[in-house]
């Protein structure tokens, strides 16, 4: 029996409940087509710190670098929102990216037509959204050098070489074969130098795909596109900071952060993990969301473990789940009935394990 190891770090806030959920739905899938999946669990963000005093405690760094997938729930804690270096539990996140050579964030954006009510965009305007957002995950402002902060000044950096570049250009192509053939890429070439660099790098390596269709928008007009015609996208290539928040604005269209999902994949073991954050304020009350995190684990098994079928009994029980009216407090419109973080995660597994077809 083929066997796996797959490192779990809960994280902060809401992290491990819905993670919880996700290794349960893993496991399901994994008894259901036939191999082993062996978790074992490790502290980053603030957990880090109260365990080691380091965001990115050094076991949890060899333990992912050692396994054949990592899968993370959330990080951040209100109590270290002013903290620095190594103790701020989003150091550990940038820190685990480059330690595990993520260098490609994909963000799968589907609209379930039982959730349209749950999205403040029209109805009409949600029909057919199916996107995939490719963002860069270790270059750009968040890692460039210098930076650093004075008493009345502060600098940041936004740094691309046209290495980085053609890399994440690749993944991005290579999706869009496997979907609409459709390329936008995001950049804000009429300002910015290495957005210059940026737009000329992909139109050469969309050179390798001719047959996949190749747009450039400003990223201005790319963010009024998610909204206003989200449908017309199929894979949005960008870097790392547009990427953040244009990322974080197409969770709109879903009606809700709780839902998706994200995978980080590049040199080592891939990272998978929901998009949203920590929630320290709903965290212990067992009524978070975890269809993000469960998601995640399908993409976890699709491309950390090269498991596609089983990642699709994971998406079909999610989507299975949805239609038969399942909701957590943040999809539930007024009145209705509600689950909570473990009960969700037992249906979805319990479907996951009865092999449901949509």
């Amino acid at each position: 029996m083929t066997r796996y190891r797959v490192a779990v770090l809960p994280g902060d806030g809401i992290g491990p409940e819905v993670t919880a959920e996700a290794v349960r739905v893993l496991q399901a899938a994994a008894e259901l087509h036939g191999f082993t999946v062996e978790t074992a669990d490790y502290a980053v963000g603030a957990a880090g710190v109260a365990e080691a005093g380091d965001a990115l405690p050094p076991a949890t760094a060899a333990a992912v670098t050692q396994a054949d997938a990592v899968l993370l729930g959330a990080v951040g804690h209100p109590s270290l929102a002013a903290a620095e270096g190594r103790r701020r539990p989003e150091a550990g996140l940038l820190a685990l990216r480059k330690l595990l050579g993520a260098y490609a964030n994909l963000r799968p954006v589907t609209v379930h037509p039982a959730l349209r009510h749950a999205s403040p965009i029209r109805p009409d305007r949600l029909e057919g959204v199916d996107l995939l957002i490719v963002r860069e995950l270790l270059g750009g402002l968040y890692y460039g050098q210098p930076r650093g902060r004075e008493a009345d000044t502060a600098v940041n950096t936004m740094r691309y070489s046209v290495s980085e570049i053609e890399r994440v250009a690749r993944v991005a192509f290579e999706a869009a074969r496997g979907r609409r053939r459709h390329v936008t890429s995001v950049d804000k070439a009429n300002v910015l130098e290495v957005s210059g660099l940026w737009r000329d790098t992909v139109a050469r390596v969309a050179g390798d795909y001719p047959d996949v269709r190749l747009e450039h928008l400003y990223v201005d007009y790319a963010a009024m596109r998610l909204v206003a015609q989200p449908a017309a996208v199929d894979v949005l290539l960008t870097e790392n900071l547009f990427g953040d928040i244009l990322s974080d604005e197409a969770a709109v269209l879903t009606g809700s952060l709780g839902l998706l999902p994200s995978a980080s994949i590049g040199d080592g073991p891939g990272l998978f993990e929901p998009v949203h954050g920590s929630a320290p304020d709903i965290a212990g009350r067992g009524v978070a969301n975890p269809l993000g995190a469960i998601a995640s684990a399908g993409l976890l098994l699709r491309h950390g473990l090269n498991q596609p079928e089983a990642a699709d009994a994971v998406d079909r029980a999610v989507v299975s789940a949805l239609e038969a009216g399942l909701r957590t407090q943040d999809l539930a419109r007024p009145g209705e009935a509600t689950v909570g973080t473990r009960e969700l995660g037992e249906r979805v597994a319990a479907l996951v394990l009865q092999g449901v077809s949509v």
